[in-house]
């Protein structure tokens, strides 16, 4: 149990908790954050792998830590199709953009990319869902800042927390890719990746190419995209 835990960790009160190498192959990468009392879910992945995201937040947890919120960074399914599970486990909020949030209501299986699993995307009704160009979401005793981001889809959103002391931004797809069944656009995702390097992170939680650490790091790894 000591090694998977020191395995999720990325500093203290920050995890990784799901993705390739965690729960599926198939997931983008799933974090969870405490603060005090309380803690988020970052995205949700596929949900084929429900019990093994379940066990290994249990490993982290404490079982009188609440999770009221979990976060989800974009419509797609690798990153939300496991978000109604989560909901019914925990007993939490669903905040999602709402340029995002009504192809999951809806059910569209292309819009969400579920198509690109083999799959449909059932309805996911939102608890809460936003359109301010930021929204400051408290949690325990810190808190999530949303931050839109479109380009990849019309309501991406990246979060940024204070986290011992490091500014962390969970940016789920800063990579893309940019394709007309997921209503991309390339001039407003170009504004985006320069929207984010203004944010000026000391650590970026990404979907699918892991964790960078240091400003440096993760500029260069913004600037490739540009």
């Amino acid at each position: 149990m000591r090694d998977n835990r020191e395995k999720m960790e990325i500093i203290q009160n920050l995890w990784q908790v799901g993705g390739s190498g965690f729960t599926s192959g198939d997931d983008a990468a799933v974090y969870l954050v405490r603060f005090g009392d309380e803690a988020a879910i970052i995205d949700a992945g596929c949900g084929g792998a429900h019990q093994s995201l379940i066990s290994n937040i249990a490993t982290i947890l404490p079982a009188e830590i609440k999770i009221p919120y979990l976060f989800l960074t974009h419509c797609h399914y690798d990153h939300t199709g496991g978000a109604a599970d989560i909901r019914n486990h925990y007993g939490c909020l669903i905040i999602a953009h709402a340029l995002d949030a009504e192809y999951m209501e809806e059910g569209n299986s292309e819009v969400t990319a579920a198509t690109w699993y083999g799959t449909g995307m059932p309805r996911l009704p939102i608890d809460e869902s936003f359109n301010a160009a930021t929204r400051e979401f408290p949690v325990g005793n810190g808190s999530l800042t949303a931050h839109h981001w479109p380009g990849h889809t019309p309501g991406s959103v990246v979060y940024v927390a204070e986290i011992q002391s490091k500014r962390v931004l969970f940016g789920q797809d800063i990579h893309g890719p940019l394709h007309p069944s997921f209503l991309s656009n390339e001039a407003d995702y170009r504004r985006s990746l320069e929207y984010i390097l203004d944010l000026q992170a000391d650590i970026l939680c990404e979907g699918h190419f892991g964790v960078y650490r240091g400003k440096d790091q993760v500029e260069k790894f913004i600037r490739q995209y540009l």
